[in-house]
């Protein structure tokens, strides 16, 4: 167990009690590196920090990368001296993926953060790990095109948004990271360096190696260069806001617009606390109901005719008071309010820690999986809204805790087993975007059975001395 400093959020890594290796290592790294290597606390717990129950472990150092460069000199030297290797984005990542529980060094990516190319004719392009999607985005406007991939937190990076195989409110239309990721390029638990594919996008030419490394949460190399599908920016996009009187008129109503073809790009749920929630944050005046989030993406015809062809599902499932909104300014407040989400309901239990978690069910699934999951929490007797990115079965659930207190901790963890033997039972997955880390280990076997063997098999071959994120997936 981590040590706990007195404010019981941070364990205190003692770098004298580490491994002789890991401070051979850290002494190569600082000659390269100068300035550029930190083992000050304050920097290490700061690239430990994740929202989750599981209290942070730092690294032994932290190195800010500048280039691929960097990178391979790093991990040879941490492949030499068998010392762990954590990669760091931006820290946005929810299961613990950045702690180092064996110690070692992290590597900071963030300065990786050049944009090197723009295909517009092919409509990829090709950019550093450290990259946000905020960043890309704006450089992308004045061509007409964005990256699609939006998991909320807008200073999350391409390289840990790849990692974790990251999704969010647009993977109804655009796909997840998987889909999104074309190629990469890699370096591995040696230090050698690979290209996963190509920029065509299809190959049958031997393994996927692509989408092996999307979502490994660097358990097996290290992204340092990515080629990613861009979109051109739609002729129209127009949002809107609808209640329901229940959760499943709300869920019925998603189903019939998917089964339609409806050109929806989000599909956003909240629950009345979590309404109730954004109102008091973000100034808003909405229903305290089960609410629909949307945005359509068309011409300006086809998006009128669309927001009217739900509206019409809408009021057949108990939809009320439907608001759609088409200037910027009032699209980018509505979707401000669902980002904000988690900062919201922190509101309505001060000074409580919080834990964002999720599942993913068939959307057949959704609404009676989201009754059971609201059940749960009021026979457990918590404070925890659901949001949920409903047209692909996904939600979230954000339990607020005192994480300094054993009893309110241990509720929290058998409440999250719930929820993902919950999602098994529904034929669904213990985690639609956030991955394992550290927080579901204890659910991958009951999720693929003899799958984890197979996946621990690709680990050991790739990785024989377990030094890519270690403790991560499979403990």
């Amino acid at each position: 167990m981590p040590i706990l400093n007195e404010q019981h959020q941070y364990p205190m890594n003692d770098l004298s009690n580490a491994p002789a290796s890991h401070a051979t290592a850290i002494d190569i790294l600082k000659q390269r590196f100068g300035e550029r290597l930190s083992t000050g606390q304050a920097v290490r717990t700061q690239h430990a920090h994740s929202t989750t129950w599981i209290a942070p472990m730092p690294a032994d150092a932290v190195v800010f990368a500048e280039s691929h460069d960097d990178i391979v000199e790093i991990v040879r030297v941490c492949a030499e001296h068998k010392v762990p290797v954590i990669a760091f984005g931006a820290g946005t990542s929810l299961e613990g993926h950045v702690n180092a529980p064996r110690g070692g060094i992290c590597i900071d990516t963030a300065r990786m953060n050049r944009i090197i190319s723009v295909n517009t004719d092919d409509l990829d392009c090709v950019v550093e790990p450290g990259v946000s999607r905020k960043q890309l985005n704006e450089h992308l406007r004045d061509m007409g095109l964005f990256f699609s991939v939006d998991p909320g937190a807008e200073d999350a990076t391409l390289g840990g948004m790849t990692a974790t195989r990251a999704s969010g409110t647009t993977a109804v239309r655009y796909g997840t990271m998987r889909d999104n990721v074309i190629n990469l390029q890699v370096v591995m638990a040696d230090g050698s360096t690979i290209q996963t594919g190509n920029r065509a996008r299809k190959s049958s030419a031997g393994y996927d190696l692509t989408r092996l490394m999307v979502g490994s949460e660097g358990t097996l190399g290290i992204t340092t260069q990515l080629t990613v599908k861009v979109h051109g920016i739609p002729e129209s996009i127009l949002a809107a806001v609808c209640p329901f009187a229940t959760i499943e008129g709300a869920c019925n109503a998603v189903i019939q617009a998917i089964q339609l073809g409806l050109g929806l790009a989000r599909m956003e749920f909240l629950d009345e606390l979590q309404v109730r929630a954004c109102n008091a944050y973000s100034g808003l005046a909405m229903k305290e109901a089960p609410t629909l989030f949307l945005e359509f993406h068309g011409t300006s015809a086809a998006t009128r005719e669309q927001v009217e062809t739900f509206r019409e599902i809408a009021e057949g499932e108990g939809g009320s008071d439907f608001e759609w909104a088409e200037s910027v300014e009032d699209r980018n407040r509505l979707w401000k309010a669902r980002h904000d989400a988690y900062w919201a309901c922190l509101q309505l239990k001060p000074g409580a820690d919080a834990l964002s978690t999720d599942i993913c069910v068939p959307i057949s699934k959704l609404a009676q999986c989201v009754n059971e999951t609201r059940a749960d929490i009021d026979a457990m007797g918590l404070i925890a809204p659901i949001v949920g990115h409903v047209g692909d079965g996904n939600f979230h659930v954000l339990p607020l805790f005192d994480m300094s207190n054993v009893d309110e901790l241990a509720k929290i963890r058998e409440f999250t087993k719930r929820l993902g033997e919950r999602a098994l039972a529904h034929d669904g997955t213990c985690t639609g975007e956030h991955g394992i880390g550290m927080g579901k280990i204890n659910m991958l076997e009951a999720e693929h059975g003899l799958g984890v063997p197979v996946m621990k098999a690709i680990k050991d071959a790739l990785d024989p001395d377990g030094i890519m994120n270690p403790g991560k997936i499979f403990g």
